[in-house]
Order: structure tokens, then C-alpha cells, then sequence
């Protein structure tokens, strides 16, 4: 017979895990290592994105 596994539906503390300092506007920035560097009309920019609700932010340097 097979295992049967038992479904729950996740607390609101689970789903709303993170996101309310975002949508206060306290992002956790973090620098993307994947894209590092852009040329966008010929200035250097750097990718930040949030590590909480993955929200992109660049910066030109």
C-alpha cells in the first residue's frame, strides 16, 4: 500500500513570512552576483535585489 501524506494549509504566519517589511519599504538589498555589471548608455550600474520578496533595484556608478 502506498504512504498517504497528510496536506495542511499554511498559517498566515508562513505565508506572509517576509513580505510585510517589504511592503513597508524595508527591502534587504543584496547585490546580484549573476548579472554584477550592466552598460546602460555607456555608465557602469550595478543590480541590487531583495533577498525577501526579490524586488530589483539599479544603481549607477
Amino acid at each position: 500500500m502506498a504512504d498517504i501524506l497528510k496536506f495542511r494549509k499554511p498559517s498566515l504566519k508562513e505565508k506572509h513570512r517576509g513580505n510585510t517589511l517589504c511592503r513597508s519599504g524595508h527591502h534587504k538589498w543584496v547585490m546580484d552576483t549573476a548579472r554584477r555589471f550592466d552598460v546602460k548608455q555607456g555608465k557602469l550600474v550595478t543590480v541590487f535585489r531583495c533577498s525577501r520578496c526579490n524586488e530589483c533595484k539599479v544603481k549607477a556608478l
